[in-house]
């Protein structure tokens, strides 16, 4: 079937078929699998090769599964828009990076506009690079402050509203997706903080979900700040529903509100996402161990007070630790001190709070 590349490196086929699945024995696909495992054979004698390996594996299993053609199609396109979405950020993965979220309908006019233009400034200043959708309005607000050198875009395909702005258009860190489940995961994969600006259910979406993974554990913790114009009010009418109607109904707890900060100040959210970094630096799982990479740990009374404050999530203390041997992979973080726990891995809230703790530690 010929394929044209495109832009980035995706690929649509030129001629449609039937998206039913073919039928074929596993006596048809013998000599297939012979190949591939020739082929996976090899694949294990390269550096994660492995990995590689079980990709052909997985995908082997389509044809036996009777896959129908439409989910192939969309599980190669995922897979292509993956790819080339990794293949753009590698060069930067040592760069810290906000996503920012807002309406596409914003005017420039707007006071909106501006906060989120001086916000893009301020983290580019900071020395962080921005990330948006690519399109028009708040997204074009944080490219225009961050300017190109430091965003990256992440559009989507629409058949409305959705055009590239000026500030990112033709750059080789803007990448095109067709499904916004791909997009969604590269904004996650790829963000040490969220900022979000008012919007509508595209904005709620992704406010909400990443409120979602960070509560859940199924994200590293990161900053997440909510940033109205003064006067706006948008967000503090937000957080009413939510403690009306999630903590009121103890849909949700109390902790879970130390998730996010609201802030009508650009500074102030500057300050918020880049405070949280300045004694936490990352986070790694050990099986039950939780790890925690630190700039500095803390010394014998903060630790004892850790202990103290902190024992509901950690089963059986922490303990300050070098890298783990698991760790041998990231050597460039060999150096920073660890403080080590079993977590119960269920109050993310209050892993929150004790990263706010650590960061808040006098030198």
């Amino acid at each position: 079937m010929k394929q044209q590349d495109d832009i980035n490196g995706n690929s649509d086929e030129t001629q449609e078929t039937s998206e039913e699945p073919i039928s074929l024995s596993r006596s048809e696909l013998e000599e297939v699998h012979q190949t591939a495992n020739v082929l996976v054979g090899q694949l294990s004698k390269v550096p994660d090769g492995d990995l590689v390996g079980q990709i052909v594996a997985n995908s082997l299993m389509l044809l036996r599964n009777q896959t129908n053609r439409g989910d192939l199609k969309l599980i190669n396109k995922s897979l292509q828009e993956m790819r080339y979405a990794l293949k753009v950020f590698a060069p930067y993965h040592d760069v810290r990076k906000v996503s920012i979220f807002g309406s596409a309908r914003t005017a420039e006019s707007h006071a909106d506009y501006a906060h989120a233009a001086a916000f893009g400034k301020a983290m580019v200043q900071a020395g962080w690079m921005v990330i948006t959708g690519a399109g028009g309005g708040i997204m074009a607000a944080g490219h225009g402050g961050g300017g190109p050198d430091a965003s990256f875009g992440l559009a989507i395909r629409l058949p409305f509203e959705q055009r590239t702005n000026e500030f990112i258009a033709n750059d080789p860190k803007l990448v095109h997706f067709k499904y916004f489940f791909t997009r969604k995961l590269m904004f996650v994969r790829f963000s040490h903080a969220i900022a979000l600006f008012p919007g509508g259910f595209g904005t709620m979406d992704e406010g909400f979900e990443v409120l979602t993974l960070v509560q859940t554990g199924k994200s590293a913790p990161m900053p997440i700040v909510f940033v109205d114009s003064p006067g706006g009010g948008y967000w503090d009418a937000w957080q009413e529903y939510v403690r009306t109607q999630l903590l009121g109904r103890g849909l949700i707890g109390e902790d879970d509100l130390r998730l996010y900060k609201i802030t009508s100040n650009v500074t102030e959210a500057a300050a918020e996402i880049t405070r949280f970094y300045s004694n936490y630096h990352s986070i790694r799982y050990n099986r039950d161990q939780l790890v925690l990479r630190l700039a500095r740990g803390p010394n014998t009374e903060q630790l004892a007070e850790i202990q103290s404050e902190f024992s509901d999530i950690a089963r059986g203390g922490f303990k300050l630790s070098s890298a783990l041997p698991i760790e041998r992979d990231e050597p460039a973080l060999a150096a920073l001190p660890r403080l080590v726990f079993d977590f119960n891995r269920r109050d993310h809230a209050r892993l929150r709070m004790l990263i706010d703790y650590l960061n808040a530690m006098p030198v």
